[in-house]
């Protein structure tokens, strides 16, 4: 997968993420709430991977 395409990826984890933390909010169910601040976390890692310099095998 391309840089770019997991940037993306990363971006699209973060705002269902958002979207499930909101809802939570908003019907004041915890586990929802908790669920979305969990997916975030992965969604943030994801992107700071992604944006991470790329390593070469060779020298």
């Amino acid at each position: 997968m391309g840089r770019h395409a997991e940037i993306a990826r990363a971006l699209a984890i973060r705002a269902r993420a958002a979207k499930l933390k909101s809802d939570g909010a908003a019907l004041g169910d915890e586990g929802l709430k908790a669920e979305g601040r969990r997916r975030e976390a992965v969604g943030r890692m994801a992107q700071a991977e992604a944006k991470a310099p790329r390593r070469t095998a060779g020298h």
